[in-house]
């Protein structure tokens, strides 16, 4: 809204010039969607509560989680306003980067919501169908890949994908780059979903990813900064920034209430929501496969799940009966079965996410 009318808002005070840096906004972007995500949490807290809609816990899941039925869920929906209102003040709603992400963002948290409505209000613990949840996955994926392929920023680079630690390397996939940003926006959208079984433990991580990420859609956007760390100038893509600051307030203000013990859970509607943003965010900044560096927790988690089902199919064909690497997966919850407190296994998790953001953001460096 401020960016949108900036030469209105000159015409008053030169000093609202400084509008136009995206520092400005990005910093006004965190601090706007904490303060939202602090006035609206305890409202919408209270109101699932009174609305029954609360969370059921899986009887096959950890004994420790038991206390926590009852705990509203849906939460999501506060992360979604937090983001949503201070990038409609702060964000650059002309820019085509920014419009795409946030649609995308919606688009998954809606589709989550559907899916937490199902299984809470309607009782129906299967919730969404898994084919309408793909189908929603599929179809923003190939949104953001025809955006990317036919209206690209560079258009000399539109269809390749840069190579962690390789200098001045990229490899050009042509009409596969579409089902390739589909697969990375379902695959990212499932291994946060999967991560979201701890207090604290999705949001956190997330956080995490798009505190790295702001940094790295700041200098994809600053044709000097690019230069000097050899890597590709997309022009626009500095508005991503205040995107990502948006969340990274959003997520410390969903922490202050889903901290152990939680007073929500963010439910699908939360971890679809972030997952969606996170891949997108990785198309649009042309760093895909630096993901899979930062959001290695994310990808632990979902090899601890395929590895976990592919062993006990084979086991159970082999032997007859099926066996099991983990106690339980994702893997969190082996630790959980070890004994490891729930505070302990998060906090440790979060550490481990900061390492990968480390790494990933030495990448532009080591080459």
């Amino acid at each position: 809204m401020f960016y949108e009318f900036l030469d209105f808002l000159l015409t008053i005070d030169s000093g609202f010039n400084v509008v136009r840096y995206i520092t400005f906004r990005s910093a006004f972007a965190a601090i706007t969607a904490l303060l939202v995500s602090f006035i609206v949490g305890p409202l919408v807290i209270k109101a699932l509560g009174k609305n029954q809609i609360k969370e059921e816990i899986r009887k096959d899941g950890p004994e420790t989680h038991f206390v926590k039925a009852g705990t509203p869920t849906m939460g999501g929906i506060i992360v979604l306003i937090s983001v949503v209102v201070p990038m409609l003040l702060w964000g650059n709603l002309r820019n085509g980067f920014v419009l795409m992400i946030l649609f995308g963002t919606i688009w998954m948290g809606v589709i989550g919501l559907a899916d937490d409505y199902i299984k809470v209000v309607k009782k129906d613990k299967s919730g969404l169908q898994e084919k309408t949840k793909l189908f929603g996955q599929i179809s923003i994926g190939i949104l953001v890949g025809c955006f990317l392929y036919f209206f690209p920023a560079l258009p000399s680079e539109a269809t390749t994908i840069a190579i962690p630690f390789a200098k001045s390397y990229t490899i050009d996939i042509g009409y596969f780059y579409i089902p390739f940003v589909v697969f990375v926006v379902a695959g990212t959208t499932n291994a946060v979903n999967l991560s979201d079984g701890l207090d604290g433990l999705a949001i956190g991580l997330s956080g995490i990813c798009f505190l790295t990420f702001a940094g790295i859609a700041y200098v994809s956007g600053h044709i000097n900064f690019s230069q000097y760390l050899n890597i590709n100038f997309i022009p626009g893509s500095g508005e991503l920034t205040v995107f990502c600051a948006a969340i990274v307030g959003a997520s410390l203000g969903f922490l202050w209430y889903n901290t152990h013990p939680a007073q929500i859970f963010m439910g699908d509607t939360g971890s679809l929501a972030l997952g969606g943003a996170l891949g997108i965010l990785a198309v649009l900044l042309k760093k895909e496969l630096y993901l899979l560096i930062l959001g290695g927790v994310f990808v632990g988690e979902t090899l601890s799940v395929i590895i976990q089902r592919r062993y006990f199919k084979y086991t159970k064909k082999k032997y007859g009966e099926g066996r099991r690497v983990f106690k339980m997966a994702p893997i969190h919850h082996h630790f959980e079965k070890e004994g490891w407190h729930e505070a302990k296994i998060v906090i440790r998790f979060w550490i481990i996410g900061v390492l990968f953001a480390l790494l990933t953001l030495s990448t532009f460096k080591i080459r």
